[in-house]
């Protein structure tokens, strides 16, 4: 037992996996979350190439597999229903457009969770409202009140993150808009989905619906061209007004989707963006996933960055005797590569997807062999280091003894 204690700022993906892995290392973990309890739903994440081995290494396969959508591919169709395209979920071994393990965000944050909720201190409906750090530690205040010393603060709380904006400046030093916009959320089933997702484009538009675990209900998916974003994340009803407005005029089923828009559960809008920093960490406090390198949802990868860089920065800051110079270092310099590979992907897909103007260059021939490496970086392109035999465990370690953990 390290006896370290760090606090980890986010509980949807990165924030859970990296508690795992430091309470894998013996460090006392409390994760703060704002919102009041886990969000359900949102958009299907994949878990491909080398991301498959560090949740083997987790000892989360099954439950992994066991959430999964179960897609069987997806069909791109004309504005009659009419398919175009076909890809299947066994396509590139299971890595490709549909990748054999896909999971709604939502589903995977609650297997997660409920890996660590009897070793960590999951803290709902808090967040740190100041911090100040020292040569020893960090004095860290949260909004409800209490205020507490860690050794090792870590954002993990996504592209708006706080956090980053506190330590490391604001958001607009390090978001960079890909110009398009996207939307999800869940409908009742109406329209036969079964296992097979459905797209549709039209005029750098795009309109779409995925089957989920619940046969009963589907995932809705919307994409716009916008120049800028400058809605608040967090104005519900300002995004769907602006929903609405992008997608009017729309075939195919499209008006038929948004007339659930007022009454799902779970909206979600939001830009596709990527961060773009020299450095992830300053002194005691790090960033991890979306809040340190969001490669954007055009990548494919953002859940394998969050995943594999959980691994590495637990890894190496156990490694390095919780230094965080040297752990930090350490956790920059195996990732950077990796994150820049599927940053890449992202920028191209993007770009691939929008309308090209009359004097923009062609898009560049994507059946290269240039390509083909590149993709290969972004699914491999890492090496997951072997830290004391925690590679070769097939089930989480036991929690420490002192511990505690909050519904």
């Amino acid at each position: 037992m390290s006896g370290i204690r760090v606090l980890v700022a986010g509980a949807s993906i990165a924030g859970p996996a990296l508690a795992h892995w430091l309470r894998r290392w013996g460090a006392e973990v409390t994760v703060v979350e704002r919102a009041p309890e886990l969000r359900p739903g949102g958009q299907a994440v994949d878990a491909r190439g080398v991301t498959k081995e560090v949740i083997r290494r987790m000892g989360l396969d099954a439950a992994v597999r066991a959430a999964r959508t179960e897609t069987a591919g997806a069909h791109t169709v004309d504005v009659d229903g009419n398919v175009l395209e076909t890809f299947r979920a066994a396509d590139d071994g299971g890595d490709g457009y549909i990748a054999e393990i896909e999971i709604l965000r939502g589903d995977l944050s609650r297997v997660l969770y409920d890996d660590t909720r009897d070793g960590v201190e999951y803290i709902f409906g808090d967040r740190i409202a100041e911090l100040t750090q020292d040569a020893d530690g960090v004095d860290v205040a949260f909004a409800g009140g209490d205020r507490r010393r860690f050794d090792l603060v870590i954002g993990a709380d996504g592209l708006h993150s706080a956090l980053r904006a506190m330590v490391f400046g604001p958001r607009e030093r390090f978001v960079r808009h890909l110009g398009l916009v996207l939307a999800f959320y869940s409908v009742p089933n109406e329209f036969g989905l079964d296992r097979w997702l459905i797209d549709y484009q039209e005029s750098g538009r795009s309109a779409g619906l995925r089957p989920i675990q619940d046969a009963t209900r589907a995932m809705a998916m919307f994409s716009f061209p916008a120049g800028d974003f400058d809605v608040d994340y967090r104005d519900i009803a300002a995004q769907k007004r602006l929903l609405r407005e992008r997608m009017a005029g729309m075939g195919w089923l499209t008006p038929r989707i948004l007339a659930h828009l007022d009454d799902t559960p779970d909206f979600y809008l939001d830009q596709v963006a990527q961060v773009v920093m020299d450095r992830w960490s300053s002194g005691r406090v790090g960033l991890l996933g979306d809040a340190a390198f969001s490669s954007s949802p055009m990548s494919g990868q953002g859940t394998g960055l969050a995943l594999v860089g959980a691994y590495l920065l637990a890894g190496e800051l156990a490694a390095a005797g919780w230094d965080p110079e040297v752990g930090f270092a350490g956790y920059e310099r195996r990732m950077r590569s990796f994150v820049e590979a599927n940053q890449e992907i992202g920028r191209l897909h993007a770009r691939s997807l929008a309308v090209p103007a009359p004097e923009a260059e062609p898009d560049p021939d994507f059946a290269g062999e240039w390509f083909t490496e590149l993709i290969e970086r972004a699914l491999n392109g890492v090496e997951l280091p072997d830290y004391a035999g925690v590679a070769d465990s097939g089930a989480p370690a036991e929690p420490p003894i002192t511990s505690s953990a909050k519904p």
